[in-house]
């Protein structure tokens, strides 16, 4: 047998002095007695040896839900009623008035920038750390997005940087909720009052997410939602909005239903002058009911490994986990991120530290980079429409505005995250990712 120290003992003698610092007593460190816990990239036993739970999970309530719709053959949402079914349990769930199912969480944004009327010379203001989509679906409108810095503490917008964004081009406000947890509604909703600038919560990593003991997506004036495979609900691909403004829901029903209003298509066009097909599907539709039978359970398992595991982290030197504001009653957890300081471990470099850690067992990822940097951004400046629109000089003036030094901080060298998959096993998964930090620490020159 492995001369091993008891995980758990270890795990949480550490937790409480910090890695490598005494108990109180002169010559006695909590590290020195784990020479035998070497790292698995120099030849030890790997801290988490195991699988990490699957995703997604799935059983006969799925099948059935699949084969259900195949029997009935009706398989569009219009004429049929499992779409309707998910948007009034959806609406159950968040406690929102409005539910509109999309066929993504990118078209749900698009939907509700389209119902907005959203488009050539006005600004939406949005996030520098988030995924693509975010981006995507201003540039789709032939607006200038407007990318704000990220408040390192927290990996959410800054707040406090939005007011500074705003010109009186700026037409809506679009903070993203990222890794589930809320951003800082109450600064945000401040502004927005002040300003009379619409908020749009892009919610779609935070399910179930709470701010003030309320659904995010219910404080701006609508939410998106994706049910896109690694969402923490999942119908492969889809999505949702959720409102409380009635006329918001409807004109954001018509423009997902080709301009038509009506729960069928018609070969006259329909109202307004702007439309698409962004409708979910009967199957997606079945298929978030039957996952929505899981989705409080998991949310709280999600809850209670992700506390446990922000309690044993903390006790790490230079380990910092995410904040979440003080508005927070709950984080959906779809990512568990937080901040690696090389200068604790011996100088060891992020992605030396992340190596290591996989091969420990513990999955990882340095997540969003530099958005405003990327060429797929810049490149919009040299966009052939967008220099027609907006000519060269404001476009150069775009690339300039869109310095977000935080932000490179945060991602060139500290952001670190876990996959929500990983908080849904036992509490002992959580114990191993720690030693697994634990080891790697101690032996960071060795690695290095």
């Amino acid at each position: 047998m492995e001369n091993k120290l008891n995980r758990r003992a270890f795990v949480s003698v550490a937790s409480m002095a910090g890695a490598g610092f005494t108990l109180g007593f002169p010559n006695i460190s909590i590290a020195s007695g784990i020479d035998t816990l070497k790292p698995a990239i120099l030849g030890g036993p790997q801290a988490h040896s195991g699988m990490f739970p699957a995703w997604p999970v799935v059983s006969e309530i799925e099948e059935k839900a699949m084969s259900d719709v195949l029997q009935s053959k009706k398989w569009c949402r219009l004429g049929s009623n499992k779409v309707d079914n998910f948007e009034t349990e959806y609406k159950k769930l968040t406690g929102a008035k409005h539910c509109l199912a999309t066929s993504s969480g990118t078209s749900a944004l698009y939907t509700l920038l389209g119902a907005l009327d959203i488009g050539p010379g006005d600004e939406v203001i949005i996030p520098v750390y988030t995924f693509i989509a975010t981006y995507n679906v201003v540039v789709l409108n032939y607006a200038l997005p407007i990318f704000v810095d990220t408040d390192i503490e927290s990996f959410q917008i800054d707040a406090n940087k939005i007011e500074v964004a705003i010109t009186k081009q700026t037409k809506v406000i679009m903070p993203v909720h990222i890794g589930g947890s809320p951003a800082n509604l109450d600064k945000i909703l401040e502004i927005s009052r002040k300003t009379n600038i619409p908020v749009i919560e892009d919610a779609c990593q935070a399910h179930l997410a709470e701010w003030r003991g309320k659904k995010v997506g219910n404080y701006g004036l609508a939410g998106a939602f994706s049910f896109q495979a690694s969402k923490n609900l999942n119908s492969g691909e889809g999505g949702a909005i959720i409102t409380n403004d009635e006329k918001l829901a409807q004109t954001c029903y018509s423009f997902h239903n080709q301009g038509q209003g009506g729960r069928v298509t018609g070969f006259n066009p329909g109202t307004g002058t702007r439309g698409t097909n962004m409708r979910l599907s009967e199957f997606q539709g079945n298929l978030l009911l039957a996952q929505m039978t899981r989705v409080v359970e998991q949310t709280n398992r999600r809850t209670e490994n992700a506390s446990y595991l922000t309690k044993l982290l903390n006790g790490i030197k230079g380990i910092t986990t995410a904040k979440l504001y003080e508005g927070t009653t709950r984080s959906a957890y779809h990512l568990y991120m937080f901040r690696y300081d090389k200068n604790h471990f011996a100088g060891l470099s992020r992605t030396k530290f992340m190596d290591a850690l996989t091969k420990e067992g513990v999955p990882c990822s340095n997540g969003y980079g530099m958005m405003n940097k990327n060429e797929y951004v810049t490149g919009l400046a040299k966009n052939k429409h967008y220099l027609r629109i907006y000519g060269e000089k404001t476009m150069n003036q775009w690339l300039e505005r869109n310095q977000c030094p935080q932000n490179d901080l945060l991602t060139g060298e500290q952001s670190i995250w876990f996959f929500q998959n990983m908080l849904l096993g036992p509490r002992s998964d959580m114990d191993q990712i720690a030693e697994a930090i634990l080891k790697i620490q101690k032996y960071a020159a060795e690695i290095g």
